[in-house]
Formats: C-alpha cells, sequence, structure tokens
C-alpha cells in the first residue's frame, strides 16, 4: 500500500526536481498581477490625468487585500491544507487583471482592482511559498524551498511590469493591453497545480476552534523579533524605493519615455534581487548573515538614493536601483528562509503570512515620503532611511550574537 501511495504521489507532483515547479508558476503569475501595475502609476498620470496623490493610493490600495489574504489565507492553509487556498489565487488575479483592464479612468474601478490583484498575492505569498517549501522538502531538499519561493515572486515581480510598462509606452489602448497579457498567460499557468500533491498531513480532523487557527503564537518564537522582524520591512522598503519613487525623481531626465524607464527601473531592480537570492544559495547566506548583508546594502542604496535626489539623472539612479535590488533580494531570502528554520509545521504558513505582512509595511514608505517631501527633501528623507536601516542592522547583529 505504501508503494502505491508513493506512485501515485510521484505522478501527481512529477520528478523530485520539478515537483514544486507548477506552484512556482502559480506563484510568478500572482507576483505578475500584483506588481504590473507599478510602472503604470507614471500612465495613469500622464494619461488618465490622475493627481500623484491618487495614484499612490491606487499603489498601496492592494495592502488591502494582502494582509487579509496572508493572515488569514495562511493559517487557514495550515487547517484546510495548501492546495484548495492556493489553487484559488491565480483566478482571482486574474479578475483583478480584467477588472483594472476595463476600469480606464474609474478610480473605484481600478481601487477593486488593485484590491483583488493583493488579495491574490497575499494568498500566494503566504500559502504559495509554504507550498513550495514543503515540496521541496518532501523531496529531500530543505534549504531550497525558501530560494525557489523568493526566485518565483520575483520572477513575477520583474516581468509584469516590464511587460505593462513596455505595452504601456509604445502599444496602442495602454490601459487594456497592459493587464490583457497578464490575463492570456496566467490561465494556463494557474492551471497547472492542479495535479500537484498536498503537503500538509491531514491525518486527524481538527479540533481547534478557526479562531484559534487564526492566532498565530509569536510570543514562542523570540527569533522572529529579534533576527526575522527587523529585516522584514527593508524587502519592499528597498523596492518601493528603487521603482516607485526614483523614476518619478528623474522623469524629467529621460523625456517622452517615462514610462519605460519606470519598467527599465523596476527590471533593473528584481534583476539584482533574483542575483543576490542566487547568491545567497550559493554561498549559504540563507539566514541570519544574509538578513544583515541585506540590510547592509539597503542603507547603501538610501545613501545613493539621496545623491540621485539631490542631483537626479538616469546613471544614478540605476546604480541605486542596483544596490537596493540587492539589498531586497538578501532581504526576502533569508527571511524566508529563517521562518522556514523556526517554524513547526502547524505554524509555517503563518509565520509566513506574517513575515509577509511585515514586509509590506515596506510599501507605505513611497506614500509616507511623498506626503513628507513638501516638508523635508527626497535627500534628507533618504539619508534618514539609510540611518533607520544600519539601526536595524545592529539590532539583528546583536541578537545573533546573543546579546
Amino acid at each position: 500500500m505504501t508503494a502505491t501511495l508513493h506512485a501515485r504521489e510521484t505522478r501527481a507532483t512529477g520528478t523530485r526536481a520539478s515537483a514544486w515547479l507548477p506552484v512556482g508558476l502559480a506563484l510568478f503569475t500572482v507576483a505578475w498581477g500584483g506588481n504590473q501595475f507599478t510602472p503604470l502609476m507614471v500612465m495613469y498620470r500622464e494619461l488618465g490625468g490622475f493627481s500623484t496623490a491618487v495614484v499612490d493610493v491606487l499603489l498601496g490600495a492592494y495592502v488591502l487585500g494582502i494582509v487579509p489574504g496572508m493572515l488569514v489565507g495562511g493559517p487557514l492553509s495550515d487547517r484546510l491544507g495548501r492546495k484548495p487556498l492556493m489553487l484559488a489565487a491565480p483566478p482571482i488575479a486574474i479578475v483583478g487583471s480584467l477588472v483594472l483592464a476595463v476600469g480606464g479612468d474609474l478610480v473605484p474601478v481600478l481601487f477593486l482592482g488593485r484590491v483583488l490583484a493583493g488579495l491574490a498575492l497575499g494568498i500566494g505569498m503566504a500559502v504559495g511559498s509554504t507550498w513550495i517549501s514543503e515540496l521541496s522538502a518532501r523531496h529531500g531538499d530543505t534549504a531550497g524551498g525558501a530560494s525557489r519561493a523568493a526566485m518565483s515572486l520575483t520572477l513575477g515581480f520583474l516581468l509584469g511590469p516590464v511587460a505593462a510598462g513596455l505595452l504601456a509606452q509604445w502599444a496602442p489602448w495602454p490601459e487594456v493591453l497592459s493587464y490583457a497579457v497578464h490575463v492570456v498567460v496566467g490561465i494556463p499557468l494557474g492551471l497547472l497545480a492542479l495535479r500537484t500533491a498536498e503537503t500538509l498531513d491531514r491525518g486527524a480532523a481538527p479540533t481547534r476552534r478557526l479562531r484559534d487557527d487564526l492566532r498565530i503564537p509569536l510570543g514562542e518564537h523570540r527569533e522572529f523579533r529579534t533576527v526575522i522582524a527587523p529585516v522584514a520591512p527593508w524587502v519592499f522598503t528597498c523596492a518601493g524605493v528603487a521603482y516607485a519613487v526614483l523614476p518619478s525623481l528623474v522623469a524629467k531626465a529621460v523625456p517622452g519615455g517615462a514610462i519605460a524607464f519606470a519598467a527599465v527601473m523596476t527590471a533593473v531592480t528584481l534583476v539584482a534581487g533574483f542575483a543576490a537570492q542566487t547568491a545567497a544559495k550559493r554561498l549559504r547566506l540563507t539566514d541570519a548573515r544574509g538578513g544583515m548583508l541585506g540590510q547592509a546594502f539597503a542603507a547603501a542604496g538610501m545613501a545613493l538614493a539621496a545623491v540621485t535626489a539631490a542631483s537626479p539623472g538616469v546613471v544614478l539612479a540605476l546604480v541605486s536601483a542596483t544596490v537596493l535590488g540587492v539589498g531586497y533580494g538578501f532581504a526576502l531570502v533569508s527571511g524566508l528562509a529563517e521562518v522556514q528554520r523556526i517554524a513547526p509545521p502547524r505554524h509555517l504558513a503563518g509565520l509566513t503570512a506574517v513575515f509577509y505582512a511585515l514586509a509590506y509595511l515596506g510599501f507605505v514608505v513611497p506614500t509616507v515620503l511623498a506626503l513628507l517631501a513638501p516638508v523635508v527633501s527626497y535627500t534628507v528623507l533618504f539619508a534618514a532611511l539609510g540611518v533607520v536601516a544600519l539601526a536595524c542592522l545592529a539590532v539583528v547583529a546583536r541578537a545573533r550574537r546573543g546579546g
């Protein structure tokens, strides 16, 4: 019987090398949908006539979907299984893109589309990352799951905005085609995980109340508070500054190509992040050391961003995005790996969700900076962020020494 079950599982999940891949492609799909809006911020300002404040609100709207998607979806998957939750994420992302495509200049419709994209991404980040980690561990690779999840996310975060930005710059019907490509790509990729095996052991029926499953016992995990939490916000603080703030500061240096340049900035940031994730795995820096390295690059990137804000230029912006992208990559993969290391199976998805929720605090930073910019220059604001990054680095270093 054991042999029969193993054979069925092998047919369902594929070879050891590729068992995680269908889930990775589903995660790629929801990441594409979540990040494709970023370079389009310029389009909505230039073509739609939206104010900077409205565009910033639309950028951050998907956090309203991400937070419940992660904080509810993650613990629910610890109870109901990874598969039913994750299979719902790509369809929600595709519906979000359809809503955005028909939204035109209707802010409430665009807002709804962004929330749906965020909900899909929240489920994908919490549940998909956990499912990939468990599939990798099941086939003997306990350390590789975090890197695979991080890379799947990063590729989606990369290709989505690049495709959307290039279409918005040069294709007809930019407000429609920019999202239509995601729909066409996402439907087949979202179906691939249907045959992937469930990894949660549900041999015994759950006896706990649902609200108990949704309660994450952070008090049991001191390392989460002292090593992981100080790193998490820098994941998307780095990314948000690199491809949501800097492109607008140097837009005058690329007349007629601001949308495409925003897409290039996103690509540079995430290619650097992908390279950092690969390096972290090869150099075995998927632990607190990798998080500290990410914070160091965050501080350096903020210093470069401060210089760019003082003297806007294309080269400086690209260098800043590269350094910030490396910070993003190390912070993301090390944070996921540390969560995987400290969390018991029953709390893995829940703690992963909390990590991502803290990481997404970074996407509030562009809005906060925009509110403060009339009073304090971006140069000073970026320099202040660099100082905060160094302070967080000191906290992690002290905790790692056991102080």
